[in-house]
């Protein structure tokens, strides 16, 4: 007896519906199209990317205050004593 593999992952995914306006989904089915993929797949990326993204970690986190000055004067922090 011969025994074949493919080497396929199989993930468990449940099936669920999703109501759109005609135009979104237009829209969504001619940039599955561009971009070589389903519109399934590009909604479980939109979900992960925006909803199930994880929270921002680091020295930007960290920081809760208000603005002291403007992005484009970032240098001016090493002008004061």
């Amino acid at each position: 007896m011969t025994y074949v593999s493919y080497g396929i992952n199989v993930t468990y995914m449940e099936k669920t519906q999703v109501y759109l306006p005609k135009e979104e989904l237009d829209a969504l089915r001619k940039a599955a199209t561009r971009s070589g993929r389903s519109v399934a797949e590009l909604v479980r990326e939109a979900i992960r990317k925006v909803i199930l993204k994880a929270p921002a970690s680091g020295p930007v986190a960290i920081w809760d205050g208000e603005p002291r000055r403007p992005s484009i004067e970032h240098d001016t922090v090493h002008d004061e004593p």
